[in-house]
C-alpha cells in the first residue's frame, strides 16, 4: 500500500524518513527517526510494534540486520509485513514478506533505503532512489520529498494517492520537523507546502526546544528577537 524512504546525511548527522501511499493517515503507523539511533518504515499489513522496538534495540547497539531478523522471527505475520531499518551508522536493513502484494520489493545505496508494496511496479522505487542520489546537495527533507515526487511520477500507489509524511531529526530523540497530510488529492504537494510554511517560524522556534544535552530557551523576547532576524534574512 506504500513506498517509503530512509536516508541519512553524513555531512550533517541528520536522518529522515518520508512515505506516500493511497491509505489513510500514513505517517501514524509507518515512518520513526530518532536523532543519533536511526530511522524505521514498517508497511505492507503494518505492525505498528516493528518501529518503536526496532529504534529501541538500535538504541542499545544492535545492528539492523539483527534487529530485523528478531523481529521478524517473532511475528508469525512477517510474511505479510515489509520493514526496513536505517542505522545512525548508514547500516542498512530490509525485509519485503512473500505475501506483500505485487508490485513489491526494494533498493538501497550507500544512506539509503527505499521499499514499497503494491506499487505500479520496481521503477517506483528505483526512481524514488535515483531522484534522491541526484538531489545531493539539497537539504535532507527537500531530498526526501522530491525522491517520493518522482516515485510518484513513475506510478506510485498503484491505488493512487491519499496521504504522506515526513519526519527529519539531527540530535534529540524527537524529530526536528515532523509533517503530515493525512488525507489530500495531492498529498506530495501538500507535504512540499506544509515545509516552506515550517520555514516561516517552526524551524527557527525549534532551535530553542530542550534536548537531551541542554534545558533549551526560556527567555520569549531571545526567541522572538532570533525567529525576527531569521524571517528578515
Amino acid at each position: 500500500m506504500t513506498w517509503s524512504i530512509l536516508a541519512r546525511d553524513p555531512a550533517t548527522g541528520e536522518i529522515g524518513a518520508a512515505v506516500a501511499t493511497r491509505f489513510f493517515a500514513v505517517g501514524a503507523v509507518t515512518p520513526r527517526v530518532e536523532g543519533g539511533v536511526g530511522a524505521v518504515a514498517t508497511q505492507a499489513l503494518v505492525n505498528p510494534l516493528y518501529a518503536p522496538d526496532a529504534l529501541a534495540r538500535l538504541r542499545g547497539g544492535e545492528a539492523p540486520e539483527a534487529i530485523l531478523a528478531a523481529l521478524t522471527g517473532a511475528d508469525p505475520g512477517r510474511d505479510h509485513r515489509q520493514l526496513h531499518i536505517l542505522g545512525a551508522d548508514g547500516r542498512i536493513a530490509q525485509h519485503t514478506g512473500p505475501g506483500c502484494i505485487d508490485w513489491a520489493g526494494s533498493v538501497q545505496a550507500g544512506d539509503v533505503s527505499v521499499a514499497g508494496n503494491m506499487l505500479a511496479g520496481p521503477q517506483v522505487v528505483q526512481a524514488t532512489l535515483d531522484a534522491f542520489l541526484a538531489h545531493a546537495g539539497t537539504p535532507l527533507a527537500l531530498r526526501l520529498i522530491a525522491a517520493l515526487e518522482a516515485g510518484e511520477a513513475a506510478g506510485g500507489d498503484k491505488r493512487g494517492k491519499q496521504s504522506a509524511a515526513l519526519q527529519v531529526a539531527s540530535r534529540d530523540p524527537y524529530p526536528d520537523l515532523d509533517i503530515r497530510a493525512d488525507d489530500h488529492p495531492d498529498p506530495l504537494a501538500e507535504l512540499r507546502r506544509l515545509h516552506a510554511v515550517a520555514q516561516e517560524r517552526f524551524v527557527h522556534f525549534r532551535r530553542f526546544l530542550p534536548g537531551r544535552d541542554h534545558p533549551g530557551v526560556f527567555d520569549r523576547a531571545v526567541i522572538d528577537a532570533a525567529i525576527a532576524a531569521a524571517t528578515r534574512a
